[in-house]
């Protein structure tokens, strides 16, 4: 038996949807893409959902939307993936990263608000592993100095935080499709808003920055158009769509799965000694894209599992080491020790109550 730390989900029926658009030849953006976006809504809650071609698409183009520019300064957490700094960078603002809680992963709320200065334009808190930030602190904090709030919400899909889905609560927020998240179009992404005038302006941007509904076809044949602002070739295509489409099926009953999977190894993993669980607040539930904890002796803990045909992770470590930010941020003492221990185990479409016991058994073997 082996165990993967992730794998990809495909639903059956994605053979006919894929088979249909690609028997259409029709595999641009088109009425697919409309239909991907309206069932997100619809399903999962998310306001004004814009899809695009990558997670990290979604970022950069929120970040272009909230006006984000040279000078500026943006909040991020270290314990990401580097896509989050990179595109901040990319819009020649200033990372400024802020410490974790060691116990979640996620952004401080303490540490966000010690590192606000008077440029300091927005603020990227990242759902480390599914399991949501302080939002409703986050936002408070952001309100009453006037920084815009960014989630970075790309293992987050399906998660909810006080009974309202991730992706309804801040200015902006951004999802990843990518092969091994919860819902894959191959690659993708999305990025949803509470303004409604973002939203329209994001349809454009995602385009090169011509408005498609409105630019018609001259006579000659090409769209009559001005551009008024520089876009990008970020839009998804019906070929992903009609994948995302298909993968959507079930979606909800597989989140139930996937947390039963959760509270198993909350259950399991109890009292083991060299083992600190994550705590997670009764207010929220996690997408658990990762299943998260602390564990000493690290190495011989992966190695063990390795033995065992488990793989065990710790999946992305702190991303202010890479010389792009500036190196590495000896000011946050909690990332440090999260660094330290941080570790996952598998938990997916693939892991079912057998494969979980296993797991737990294993660990608790000793190593």
């Amino acid at each position: 038996m082996t165990i993967p730390i992730f794998n990809t989900f495909i639903h059956p029926q994605a053979i006919n949807t894929v088979s249909s658009v690609l028997d259409s030849t029709f595999i641009s953006e088109g009425q697919i893409v409309k239909d991907f976006e309206t069932e997100l809504e619809k399903e999962l809650g998310l306001k004004n959902c814009v899809t695009v071609n990558s997670g990290t698409a979604a970022l950069h183009l929120a970040l272009v939307l909230a006006g984000i520019g040279p000078g500026d300064e943006v909040i991020i957490p270290a314990q990401t993936f580097v896509a989050t700094g990179l595109v901040v960078v990319q819009q020649y603002a200033k990372v400024v990263f802020a410490d974790i809680d060691y116990e979640t992963g996620n952004l401080s709320v303490e540490s966000f608000k010690s590192r606000i200065t008077t440029k300091t334009k927005a603020v990227i808190p990242v759902h480390w592993g599914g399991y949501p930030c302080d939002m409703d602190e986050i936002n408070a904090i952001a309100k009453q100095h006037n920084i815009i709030v960014i989630e970075d919400a790309a293992h987050a899909l399906g998660a909810l935080y006080k009974n309202k889905f991730v992706g309804q609560l801040s200015d902006y927020t951004c999802f990843s499709f990518q092969a091994i998240k919860h819902l894959t179009t191959g690659d993708g992404g999305a990025v949803t808003t509470v303004h409604p005038d973002k939203y329209n302006q994001a349809l454009t941007l995602k385009w090169f920055g011509i408005d498609r509904n409105n630019a018609q076809p001259s006579e000659l044949g090409e769209r009559q158009y001005d551009i008024l602002q520089a876009g990008f070739k970020y839009h998804l295509n019906n070929y992903a769509a009609s994948l995302g489409l298909a993968n959507l099926n079930g979606f909800t009953e597989r989140m139930v799965s996937r947390r039963k999977i959760a509270k198993m190894y909350d259950e399991g993993l109890k009292n083991i000694s060299g083992i600190k669980q994550f705590i997670y607040k009764q207010d929220r539930l996690s997408a658990y894209w990762l299943y998260a904890f602390h564990v000493e002796k690290r190495l011989d803990f992966i190695k063990k599992l390795k033995e065992k045909g488990i793989t065990a992770s710790v999946v992305h470590q702190r991303i202010d080491r890479n010389s792009v930010f500036g190196g590495l941020d000896k000011s946050l003492i909690n990332q440090a020790r999260f660094d330290d221990t941080q570790i996952h185990i598998p938990i997916h479409d693939a892991v079912d109550s057998e494969k979980a016991n296993y797991i737990v058994d294993t660990i608790r073997a000793g190593w």
